[in-house]
């Protein structure tokens, strides 16, 4: 291949980074700006055209997909030869490196690679053996800890010198960790790159060899590098000065010509150990280094990159650049002002179902981005009952995830005690001291004497070889079962098992109490599926009044008239029910139907589906039509970032890569009232908003048609939203449920509901606990509704 055919179709930056050579060069690759194009023909362009051995190429990737992809072009561009080259993600290069060197580190070449559930594992024994306390010091916490101090090159023995306080109990337990690791011959991820960087530290002449090998390095995503994985390429091709740990007469070699391509505006990692400084600080790390700005984008409209631009031209400290197309301006960008994140889905929705019949857009090629996973529920539901057919990105369906399908279990458990699979699944969830043993011991009870495994736990005292502490706690967990089931006897609502579940059981406390960032995720996850249950209460003491003087409930309607079969839990009812029904079995039952429908049949090879994602996810992606959605402060950006300006700067680095995902057309909607622990918040429109020029905006729906009511409601819920901030058995505190207030309600007061939005009460009946309220909701006609359970406030 000549070098007019590599260089061929790429714009004059693209052509200087391929043809580079010399000094490291960093090149500030744009969203959309063809980096991967870069970097395959620079690859084949250092092969046929500057004659370098294809062995003495090392490009990094960070996954496997890119690394095979990239390896498929060079291959195509200049045959087989460029199979002998070194393209992986950093942990398979280090596992290569150390599969031949580690030897000199004390461990056999035939290491084992202890995955994530076996490190996990190994964690727990330390700390058990170590009497450490699993509720002050959970496992998953531990190895957190421990990986950023493998993350930033501390050993053992150094987190230990430098450790106070409660760090102390951890740095001990990282060295015994560790002390079994090697005793299996064993690393885990994060040793992969410490161990082959204390390698090259501790043994130069190994560090030189290798040094020798790989000429030409370059490495795609830098801006998501860790500080380890900085100092391996530092090793590798870096100017080490005179404290490189040779000999002062050893002979040495210039350092290899070093690429990296990356866009500090796509920052977005900080939680997995990455550093923003890596990319910012290039040109003081590498001396005399070179940048060339990719700037042209390629994929997207130009009103999008303006408004990409807007927003992140307001963190600072940034390298100076602006993307830009020759697509032309393109559509303007759409923002919608919902009522309700119901309202906001429902719209979302609407909008996918009228460009796709309209011809505008296949399903494949549309996305919804939101902030956290527990934000997918509302899409999910409103697509069931709609039947646009989806799939979730990144994570699994809502009642998929494991939290989830925990607290259910507990609930199935509950409902019915002949539920062995359910029974087995939480008997030690979270952990209560009833281990394997003693499960087993349960089950054989039940085996040999024909009865459930719950009949089994009544009678644990039987159970062949059960020691006694957990015979203990099998009878307290028994006991809390069986207090669980007199609730549902008593007749309590569904709500109120769910809440005294995860209360009781520890779920909360396990989760908020564990420094996993995980973790915080699950707990939000585990508060969307409290407020999924207090709104199918609210729905199922709600009575629908239209036309009905015996106000009997009737079965919902879809939009062409017809019986909705859609199990909606947050919508209307949708089978007729001459008498509310708030139990746990009926919960259940609609949880399972929206389990069923979750399935939903593929719409055609060439439509394919809506893809939902977190906007963490969607990074390195791109769609036609995308849906950022939940623009609120405290949703977008995250509660997080109000009070730290490196965490905003992150939220906004987001938001751009958002925005970025967008070819042709982009939706920004929030919604004015989100329902947060089970009572209506006001959420103000995310700072992004203002930051993007209103003439690049086409409003359907401002806040100014909302409602009047918009501008007071941050004051009314102000003090809510602090109190749920310090501590509510479902934030991040330690206190009490908040309890709710009955509001006080009288005909012809106006009122706010989270899923029909704004309605007048027409009528009351009953009083304190038993007060009911119908309320008119226009459209959505005549609601009643029982005031204890509903979502309702009054303005």
């Amino acid at each position: 291949m000549t070098q007019s055919d590599l260089l061929e179709g790429l714009n004059p930056p693209q052509r200087e980074a391929v043809t580079h050579a010399g000094r490291p060069v960093l090149v500030v690759a744009g969203a959309g700006s063809g980096k991967t194009r870069v970097l395959t023909r620079r690859i084949a362009y250092l092969v046929s055209q500057r004659d370098v051995h294809p062995g003495s190429i090392l490009a990094i990737t960070f996954t496997n997909k890119a690394a095979a992809e990239m390896r498929s072009r060079v291959i195509d561009l200049v045959g087989n030869r460029a199979r002998l080259m070194w393209v992986s993600t950093f942990h398979s290069a280090c596992v290569r490196i150390l599969r031949s060197e580690i030897d000199a580190m004390g461990f056999r070449k035939t290491f084992s690679i202890y995955d994530d559930t076996d490190a996990k594992r190994l964690m727990t024994l330390v700390a058990r053996d170590q009497n450490l306390d699993p509720k002050k010091f959970p496992p998953r916490a531990l190895l957190n800890w421990v990986s950023n101090c493998k993350n930033e090159l501390i050993t053992p023995d150094q987190a230990i010198a430098k450790a106070s306080g409660l760090d102390e109990v951890r740095a001990e337990a990282y060295k015994a960790y560790n002390e079994r690791l090697r005793a299996a011959n064993a690393l885990d991820f994060d040793d992969l790159i410490m161990t082959t960087v204390l390698l090259f530290q501790q043994h130069p002449e190994i560090r030189e060899a290798y040094r020798r090998r790989f000429r030409h390095v370059l490495v795609d995503e830098y801006q998501d590098t860790n500080h380890a994985q900085y100092l391996l390429i530092k090793q590798l091709c870096g100017d080490l000065g005179p404290d490189d740990g040779l000999p002062d007469d050893a002979p040495r070699i210039t350092p290899g010509e070093l690429m990296v391509v990356g866009d500090s505006d796509q920052s977005i990692y900080a939680f997995r150990g990455a550093t923003i400084r890596n990319i910012l600080d290039f040109e003081n790390d590498f001396p005399g280094a070179r940048t060339i700005l990719l700037e042209q984008n390629y994929r997207s409209t130009q009103t999008v990159l303006s408004a990409a631009n807007a927003v992140i031209q307001h963190n600072s400290g940034r390298p100076d650049k602006k993307l830009w197309s020759e697509a032309g301006a393109g559509e303007q960008i759409v923002g919608y002002v919902a009522d309700t994140e119901h309202d906001e889905a429902r719209f979302v929705a609407g909008e996918i179902d009228s460009l796709v019949d309209g011809g505008r857009a296949k399903y494949s090629d549309v996305a919804v981005f939101y902030r956290t996973n527990a934000q997918s529920r509302a899409f999910e539901e409103v697509f069931i009952r709609v039947g646009l057919p989806y799939r979730v990105v990144g994570g699994v369906r809502f009642y998929e995830r494991r939290e989830i399908r925990d607290a259910l279990a507990y609930l199935r458990a509950i409902a019915n005690p002949s539920d062995d699979v359910s029974l087995r699944r939480i008997i030690n969830v979270p952990k209560r001291g009833i281990g394997e043993r003693a499960e087993v011991a349960l089950a054989m009870l039940a085996a040999n004497e024909q009865i459930s495994f719950a009949d089994a736990i009544e009678r644990a005292e039987q159970a062949p070889g059960i020691a006694t502490r957990s015979l203990n706690q099998v009878r307290a967990f028994g006991q809390m079962m069986a207090d669980f089931r007199a609730m549902v006897d008593a007749g309590l609502p569904a709500s109120d098992v769910l809440e005294a579940v995860l209360k009781r059981s520890g779920m909360i406390d396990e989760l908020r109490n564990s420094s996993d960032p995980q973790d915080e995720t699950r707990l939000e996850n585990l508060i969307e599926l409290v407020k999924v249950a207090q709104e199918f209460v609210a729905q199922a003491t709600t009575q629908d009044l239209a036309g009905q003087d015996d106000f009997e409930v009737v079965a919902s309607t879809g939009t062409d008239g017809a019986a909705d079969p859609g199990a909606e839990l947050a919508g209307a009812l949708a089978t007729a029910q001459p008498e509310p029904d708030a139990s746990l079995g009926a919960f259940l039952e609609r949880i399972a139907l929206v389990a069923d429908s979750d399935q939903i049949p593929d719409a055609g090879a060439d439509a394919g589906v809506v893809t939902l994602m977190t906007l963490h996810t969607a990074k390195g992606l791109e769609f036609d039509t995308v849906f950022l959605t939940g623009l609120e402060d405290g949703i977008f950006p995250h509660m997080r970032a109000m009070t730290d300006p490196a965490e905003l700067a992150e939220e906004r680095r987001l938001a751009y890569v958002g925005i970025t995902r967008a070819r042709k057309k982009l939706y920004l909607s929030r919604s004015v009232v989100r329902t947060m622990f089970g009572q209506p918040a006001y959420n103000p429109a995310s700072r992004f908003f203002a930051e993007i020029p209103d003439d690049l905006i086409d409003w359907r729906r401002k806040e100014s048609e909302v409602a009047s009511w918009a501008s007071g409601a941050a004051e009314r819920t102000a003090s809510a939203r602090a109190a749920l901030g310090s501590g509510t058995i479902f934030g991040t505190g330690r206190g009490q449920a908040i309890k709710k207030t009955l509001p006080t309600v009288n005909t012809g007061d106006r009122v706010l509901h989270s899923t029909y939005g704004m309605g007048t009460v027409v009528a009351t009946h009953g009083s304190g606990d038993n007060a009911k309220a119908d309320v008119d909701f226009g459209s959505s006609g005549v609601k009643r509704f029982a005031l204890k359970y509903a979502p309702l406030e009054k303005l």
